[in-house]
């Protein structure tokens, strides 16, 4: 069924014609009204009952959501129109802006992954005795609470939490399932008469919790702490800070739902091989550890991913995804949002791509400055630094002149600079840029006072895998281009190979993850093909010679889809029967370096020229066979039994 918008140019403040959005988007769009959330709350009702609707509103969502509700009805679907394109001082025609939004939303949501986290309260308090044993006491009405004092002169008579004391050695996990090495644990001995009394001290006491509240001064006992579930820091001379830690602290029980950010496939991960390791670019990016080695490839923990998604933008091979939304989508997104914005008549198109945070921006700029430019198609997305750089040439490949990423307060600016300096050498310096701004008037200004360059002459939209998008969208611009130069550490280039220290041991082939690098079973070659090397440093690493090295590059000429041969020698001929086997390099050595030697005096000298088959043959029939065995006992016969008779 044909979804039906409800319009709504609140109180009269934009610009809407429901017959050119309806000519546009090919959806049936209701007259526009002027107080959808109030005087006109019947229209909504009605619209909602007939199913299908989509409100283009979400300031006020508690509304619809609650009208929804007396309805007995689902929750319905929400647009925003208002703030991302009708509030702008931009006097150029919104329509096109609207039609790529509507058009945006209407794709299919993809369903979501999620995993149950149960908390039953069970929560460590660490920091001093004065701000942990008083936050203790407002959260043991609430929560199941111990104690960490390092340090205990004066133990507290009450018994509504525990108290213990140690020192902290190691913490590990996230929500609901966190567990801490505590040495020098002593405990509270409940019975007695008087001061309460702690037992001997032990090392390597274990505690399992759901919550951790830290209250100390010292360096927090997570990476990226802000991004660790479950674990609460605060400053304890901050009271106010220490007040909202303890709120948090006391709200996390229950059943949480953990979303599954990324995706991952053992099979496609180059990160070693055969104990060489190669590529470590999620290894080194994650800023919550939760990526660790697991043999040839690296594991994902779900519980302390974060989703910030800058692995799945710099994984060469597509072995971490990520997948809340997964990449095909925000792909198909950005595709859609430029197709329809041209469809609809609209012109050089930019493209803004931002988090909750940006969101927000952008809701300030457009209530209270001039909001978005008429021509900026605002692209919202969990997290920013899952677009990376094939996004972005996916992106320009579409039609877009431009590409802004407007980075959040949590955003890994380093790891977006990379995947920027990547997307520039593909693409161009001024057609990619970071806007690392908090302030919504520098947004709008930056966005009004910039010149977008002319767009690609003919959209394209890729398909694939991530690397198969960067190479087809870096040809749809760069025509006539048949290298591009790359930055060092880019997931692209070629294999450089120094002939005269190869000897074409193929070590290099059999530990070639992708399979870039290959041989020829019939002939002594090396063979690569370009467009599946990942540069992740194994084969440099385990060639004996040290003659591998890289240059960093995409090549768009044909030629990076087809085998080449990077090295080949002429075959050895056995010296019996002929067979080409082997290089006739290494063995004209081998033998050189072996004459005279004396475990190789006569015959053996040659049988290193010797095939397979002529060299067991040759062996077999040596004085010294390998295979020969002692000389098999003569069968007994009637006659031998019949000899040792006394009777005959």
């Amino acid at each position: 069924m044909t979804k039906t918008l409800i319009p709504c140019d609140c109180l009269g403040t934009q610009a809407l014609d429901a017959k050119a959005l309806s000519k546009a988007t090919g959806l049936q769009v209701m007259p526009v009204c002027s107080a959808l959330c109030t005087a006109d709350l019947s229209r909504a009702a009605e619209a909602l009952t007939q199913g299908n609707a989509v409100i283009c509103c979400t300031q006020e969502s508690r509304v619809f959501e609650a009208l929804a509700a007396d309805l007995d009805l689902p929750p319905p679907a929400l647009l925003d129109l208002r703030d991302r394109a009708g509030w702008s001082a931009d006097p150029r025609s919104k329509l096109p802006k609207m039609a790529a939004l509507t058009a945006e939303a209407m794709l299919p949501a993809a369903p979501e992954k999620a995993l149950d986290v149960i908390s039953e309260g069970l929560c460590l308090v660490l920091g001093a005795a004065d701000v942990a044993l008083a936050a203790a006491e407002q959260l043991a009405p609430h929560l199941g609470v111990t104690v960490l004092l390092e340090e205990a002169e004066d133990l507290p008579d009450s018994r509504a939490y525990e108290v213990i004391t140690g020192r902290l050695r190691r913490a590990q996990g996230a929500l609901g399932q966190f567990r801490v090495t505590i040495d020098a644990l002593r405990q509270v001995q409940p019975g007695g008469r008087g001061s309460l009394t702690l037992t001997e001290p032990r090392d390597g006491g274990i505690s399992d919790c759901d919550i951790v509240l830290d209250l100390r001064r010292a360096p927090p006992l997570f990476p990226a702490p802000e991004k660790r579930e479950g674990y609460l820091r605060a400053d304890p001379g901050n009271p106010l800070a220490v007040a909202a830690a303890v709120m948090a602290a006391s709200h996390l029980t229950g059943t949480f739902e953990k979303p599954l950010h990324v995706r991952t496939d053992a099979l496609l991960c180059a990160h070693s091989r055969a104990g060489q390791t190669g590529c470590t670019r999620c290894l080194d990016l994650c800023p919550t550890g939760a990526i660790v080695p697991d043999g040839d490839h690296v594991t994902v923990d779900p519980m302390i991913c974060a989703g910030c998604g800058a692995c799945s933008a710099v994984c060469p091979s597509g072995a971490i995804s990520f997948d809340a939304p997964p990449v095909d989508l925000i792909l198909r997104r950005v595709q859609v949002l430029a197709q329809s914005y041209l469809a609809a008549g609209g012109f050089v198109p930019r493209l803004l791509v931002h988090d909750a945070a940006g969101a927000e921006m952008i809701r300030l700029a457009a209530r209270h400055g001039d909001g978005l430019p008429a021509d900026v198609l605002p692209l919202d997305l969990p997290s920013i630094g899952v677009f990376g750089h094939a996004e972005m040439l996916a992106a320009l490949a579409a039609g877009f002149a431009a590409v802004t990423l407007l980075p959040g307060p949590g955003s890994d600016r380093a790891a977006l600079e990379a995947q920027i300096t990547l997307a520039r050498a593909l693409a161009g310096a001024d057609r990619i840029d970071l806007l690392d701004t908090p302030d919504p008037e520098v947004l709008t200004a930056t966005l009004y006072d910039a010149s977008a360059p002319a767009p690609v002459a003919t959209p394209v939209r890729p398909m694939g895998t991530r690397r198969q998008v960067t190479r087809q969208a870096a040809r749809a611009l760069n025509p006539g281009t048949d290298a591009l130069p790359l930055p060092q550490g880019a997931p692209y280039g070629a294999v450089l190979v120094d002939t005269d220290a190869c000897t074409l041991c193929l070590s290099c082939v059999s530990l070639c993850p992708s399979g870039a690098l290959g041989d020829n079973p019939d002939l002594p070659q090396l063979r690569f093909q370009e467009d599946a090397c990942l540069q992740c440093g194994i084969c440099a690493t385990a060639c004996p010679e040290d003659a591998i090295t890289y240059e960093p590059r995409l090549l768009l000429a044909e030629e990076a889809l087809s085998q080449r041969v990077l090295h080949e020698e002429e075959p050895f001929a056995c010296i019996d029967c002929g067979t080409l086997f082997g290089v006739k390099s290494t063995i004209e050595r081998i033998t050189e370096k072996l004459s005279g030697h004396a475990m190789f005096s006569g015959d053996k000298l040659r049988m290193i020229q010797m095939c397979d088959n002529c060299r067991v043959n040759a062996q077999y029939h040596t004085q010294d066979n390998p295979f020969a065995g002692r000389d098999r006992p003569r069968p007994r016969t009637t006659e031998d039994y019949l000899s040792k008779r006394r009777d005959h």
